[in-house]
């Protein structure tokens, strides 16, 4: 090993220590999060119908797409910042605000249009109020960005973990009394501001306003095209809300829409407590790959191949298992979802792939690289969104998105990450393994399933046990390796 080797490997471990404390409070609160979430989804899927579950997704949608692009990337240009923090605070608050009011604004005379062109008109009221969530989201986006580049990940833990008993309080309490989708976005809005209240407060950061206009050039060089391409990338993780309510129905929709919270599982458990470590760590690395050091790619080496031995079995669980898991979960009326998120497992594990690339360039400061990748995408994917949704229903909406993000979008990630300088070939050879487990592990609960025969809860339990001791004995031993290498 070279001395620029050695260093690199020095340089990263020592981020990657801050970076570990942040990750396991991450994981700690999103899983703490996570799990109420799905008690909660749990008893709302009972008190409510797949129609209204179609509306909360047209509001979903369109508050997705606002939050991308509501702060103009202010949040991940404060973590990001090169300098001291004191000299930008007062004007990147200030930015956040004027952008995410005037956001605001702005869809709410379009909102009437947003649910019209998403088939159901009578969502319009949903959505007006749920996207409210973004003014508060820009009032608090530099304290939240600060935390995150302080690597304090546990106060915005205790911040989410208020915000939820408040949302799921609310919006059970709200569906036990005939709300509807008013349920949903009653109690997100409430969540919202409890956690913002907490985030301010525990940012510590005095409150001020300003407009240095050299600052706000840099963060705008910076943001704007952050904010496209997350503008994009919301196109990207709602069009088929779109597309499936505008063809098929509330109905449909809200069948689909279960799949895909279901989908997102492990992408909102282990893809949100990468996230809120991610760029600052790779932040830390690009900015300290000095005298040909390389750290940056010494990181992303390291953490491509672990992120993926994690998400493949859980993927392969869901892809294998869906109906089973889906009727004991939700109950038998719920079993059209069991067909989509077969496909969309297959989508969640490309898409936490390329939210890491994202997150790779968005530390170099490569924002333009991720307006060209997610523009690319979407070209492709809203054209096969709607030719496979038009043939096969929801079912061939999954497999459009599936095939896109595998053909499409995974080789552009790997490409823009070669263009900037990323060496990635010393990681190619780590992913053996996890493929190969993926692989086995799908054919032995696929076999064994089939002898244990019909059923919810022996399949689960037999076929899913075996399948994950199958892969645990293929990829085990490479987990166990990489973590002793981090230690060295």
């Amino acid at each position: 090993m070279t001395l620029d080797e050695r260093e690199a490997r020095a340089e990263a471990v020592s981020i990657g220590s801050k970076a570990g404390r942040g990750l396991r409070w991450s994981f700690l609160g999103t899983l703490a999060t996570k799990v109420g979430s799905f008690a909660m989804g749990l008893v709302l899927a009972r008190l409510l119908t797949p129609a209204d579950f179609g509306m909360y997704a047209i509001a979903l949608a369109a508050t997705q797409f606002v939050m991308h692009i509501n702060d103009a990337g202010i949040i991940a240009a404060t973590v990001q910042w090169r300098g001291r923090l004191e000299e930008m605070v007062a004007t990147a608050t200030t930015m956040a605000i004027v952008f995410s009011t005037g956001v605001y604004a702005i869809f709410w005379f379009l909102a009437p249009s947003f649910a019209a062109l998403s088939g159901s008109p009578e969502a319009t009221g949903v959505v007006r109020l749920l996207t409210a969530v973004i003014l508060i989201d820009g009032i608090t986006a530099v304290r939240a960005g600060t935390l995150l580049r302080r690597f304090e990940q546990h106060k915005l833990m205790m911040a989410n973990a208020c915000g939820f008993v408040v949302n799921a309080t609310l919006a059970i309490t709200l569906a036990a009394n005939g709300a509807g989708p008013y349920s949903f976005a009653v109690g997100q809005l409430a969540a919202s501001v409890v956690t913002g209240v907490i985030v301010w407060i525990r940012a510590a950061l005095p409150f001020q306003l300003d407009l240095d206009r050299a600052v706000s050039r840099r963060l705008l060089k910076f943001g704007l095209p952050l904010a496209v391409s997350l503008g994009i990338e919301a196109v990207l993780v709602n069009a088929d809300y779109v597309i499936v309510g505008d063809l098929l129905g509330p109905e449909a929709l809200g069948y689909y829409l279960l799949a895909f919270n279901v989908s997102t599982w492990v992408p909102g458990l282990i893809g949100t407590a990468v996230r809120w470590v991610s760029i600052p760590s790779f932040s830390r690395l690009a900015e300290n790959d000095v005298s040909g050091a390389d750290t940056l790619s010494v990181g992303v080496q390291r953490s491509v191949p672990l992120l993926l031995a994690v998400v493949l079995p859980l993927a392969v669980l869901m892809a294998t298992l869906a109906h089973p898991m889906i009727a004991l979960l939700y109950g038998e009326r719920w079993d059209q979802a069991a067909g989509v998120l077969r496909f969309l497992a297959v989508l969640m594990v490309g898409r936490m792939l390329i939210s890491l690339a994202f997150d790779i360039l968005t530390s170099q400061g490569n924002t333009r690289a991720t307006v060209w990748l997610n523009l690319s995408w979407a070209v492709v994917l809203v054209p096969v969104l709607y030719y496979a949704a038009s043939a096969d229903g929801i079912r061939g909406a999954a497999i459009g998105h599936a095939v896109v993000v595998l053909v499409v979008a995974l080789p552009l990630a790997v490409l823009a990450l070669h263009r900037a300088g990323v060496r990635m070939l010393p990681m190619w050879p780590r992913l053996v393994r996890p493929v190969l487990g993926a692989v086995l592990s799908g054919v032995v609960i696929i076999v064994v399933g089939r002898l244990v025969g019909p059923g919810v809860l022996l399949p689960l339990v037999v076929a899913g046990g075996a399948g994950v001791l199958v892969y645990a004995a293929i990829v085990g031993p490479q987990i166990l390796a990489a973590r002793k290498e981090s230690l060295v």
